[in-house]
């Protein structure tokens, strides 16, 4: 065993081998499919000679197995076991709020997260701007699926059906923050929308459904790929840029990106977009 008595950042020691290791285990991670020694190895950034002798050791405790017929290697069962506990305990909503507090800080406007609930997409944290902003907004508010930034980066990557659901429900409700003009778009005007949606990876409302208000949202995944929670930023048109190229967005997609890459999220093509009955 090989003690590694450099400083760190923590000042604690740590084993150097088992750090050596964990590389093997990150390859096999980030390939998503078995591997041969030599891949394996070389991912690793290691000879096979080297690779091997962990390898065994791994396969010996259960997080790695090897296929007899090929000789490939993939994650054990007990590596699997791992993850489906990691899983289990994690709350999006918990692991995003440090990561929504920090970037609230820099950017400096209203940033919420949304969560979909009974009655659509709800707002459940709000960090208020460092300005005076007047809008109808507080925690437990729903957010329109067809009016509303928040709502259309929830149409675009839930599931249809479910999406459809919201869609429906949310006709007659007053509790729905919605349009200043209610008039539903057509279908193929629909269609359009949640495809640029969907292309630029956010979605944007300019002045409504709140007259003078700008506001970018967009999705965070799970390590499902599914939907877990809407980050939203808003502010007046004079101060705030919903470029979907601007600082703002940027700010948002990177910061959407680090906490799906906490939940698991690992890119993959989305489902088809959403089209309205």
């Amino acid at each position: 065993m090989t003690v590694n008595t450099d400083s760190t950042s923590d000042g604690r020691r740590s084993i150097q081998s088992v750090e050596s290791g964990f590389r093997l285990l990150q390859a096999l991670v980030d390939a998503a499919i078995p591997l041969n020694l030599r891949d394996l190895a070389a991912r690793a950034g290691m000879t096979s000679s080297r690779a091997h002798p962990y390898l065994v050791s791994f396969i010996r405790v259960g997080v790695v197995q090897q296929d007899p017929a090929t000789g490939q290697y993939e994650l054990g069962p007990f590596a699997l076991q791992m993850g489906l506990v990691s899983l289990q305990r994690l709350d999006p909503v918990r692991i995003a709020l440090p990561h929504v507090a920090r970037l609230a800080d820099h950017i400096g406007h209203t940033l919420a997260i949304a969560v979909l609930g009974s009655h659509g997409p709800t707002m459940i944290h709000i960090s208020e701007a460092s300005y005076p902003v007047h809008v109808n907004m507080r925690k437990g508010t729903v957010m329109s699926m067809r009016h509303t930034a928040t709502g259309h980066v929830f149409a675009t990557w839930l599931p249809p059906r479910v999406a459809q659901h919201y869609i429906d429900r949310e006709i007659g409700d007053t509790a729905v923050v919605t349009s200043v003009s209610p008039d539903l778009p057509d279908h193929d005007a629909w269609r359009a929308l949640v495809a640029d949606i969907r292309a630029a990876g956010l979605a944007r409302a300019l002045g409504n459904p709140l007259p003078g208000i700008d506001a970018l949202s967009v999705p965070v995944f799970d390590h499902s790929g599914n939907i877990a929670l809407a980050l939203t930023s808003l502010g007046p048109s004079s101060l705030f840029d919903a470029s979907p190229q601007g600082p703002i967005a940027r700010a948002l997609l990177s910061c959407a990106a680090s906490i799906g890459t906490q939940l698991g999220y690992r890119a993959k093509e989305q489902p088809a977009a959403l089209a309205p009955e």
